[in-house]
């Protein structure tokens, strides 16, 4: 079964990379109300023989002005949509926090529709999907979610000073987060292919102790890495990111 892509879904991915010639796309999903711009730490660090490709969600970037999808399913099938024609070589799916719940449900649905297969999945800073969420931060108030944000790294405290902007964000990062809180499966889902995990050593959004339960999700290669940092580790240390992602995809070759 194929997914067509519509008009509206031709906008996936912002800020595409190659680095030489590229044999493997890095597709790379962001953490609730980020968009690709979040990525843009890493162009720098890419390696030869890796695309970088961005994912620009509804509602936040250079689609701003785009309605959110409804829901959490609705979002993950109009990706898929949207994403399918990225599948014309080998590729890996990255999601970090939010986006990492979105990539390990686009290998579900890739799986059982028979499209091109990632050549791994890689899931950073979420929790299995067949474990609760430790809170539901998408119902607390302006207050509480704000300094939530700023604790954890969220957000800096330079946006303080842009109350306009700041509305902005927290409009996609309150629904991002109202979706990744709502998946949660009845049991672990096995992926046919290669999984490897990432978390912060000092996360306490996604705490390291809980991330072992991402093996039973694996039915092919599983690993498990820890790095520096807390919750946006993929982005405060950059290098170190994009380090242990290519160390991942050599072992998937």
């Amino acid at each position: 079964m194929s997914v067509t892509a519509r008009p509206q879904d031709e906008r996936w991915v912002s800020g595409r990379l190659a680095v030489g010639t590229a044999h493997t796309r890095l597709i790379c999903v962001p953490q609730a109300g980020a968009g690709a711009g979040a990525f843009a730490g890493w162009r720098r660090h890419i390696p030869p023989g890796i695309e970088l490709a961005p994912v620009e969600l509804p509602g936040r970037g250079t689609r701003q002005d785009e309605p959110m999808p409804d829901d959490f399913d609705e979002l993950a099938e109009r990706l898929l949509a949207g994403l399918e024609p990225e599948f014309t070589m080998p590729y890996a799916l990255f999601g970090h926090s939010f986006g990492g719940a979105l990539v390990y449900e686009l290998s579900r649905r890739i799986a059982a529709r028979g499209l091109p297969a990632p050549v791994a999945t890689l899931v950073s800073g979420f929790r299995a999907p067949h474990t609760p969420p430790p809170a539901t931060m998408s119902l607390a108030s302006d207050e509480e979610l704000l300094d939530w944000l700023l604790r954890n790294g969220g957000l800096p405290e330079e946006l303080l000073a842009f109350p306009e902007f700041l509305a902005q964000i927290m409009r996609p990062m309150r629904t991002d987060l109202r979706f990744a809180e709502s998946y949660l499966l009845a049991g672990p889902d096995v992926l046919p292919g290669p999984l490897h995990v990432f978390g912060g050593a000092h996360d306490e959004v996604t705490r390291a102790d809980g991330l072992p339960e991402w093996r039973h999700c694996a039915g092919a290669a599983f690993s498990l890495t820890l790095l520096p940092g807390g919750h946006h580790f993929p982005h405060t240390d950059p290098a170190t990111m994009v380090a242990a992602l290519t160390d991942a995809l050599a072992r998937t070759a």
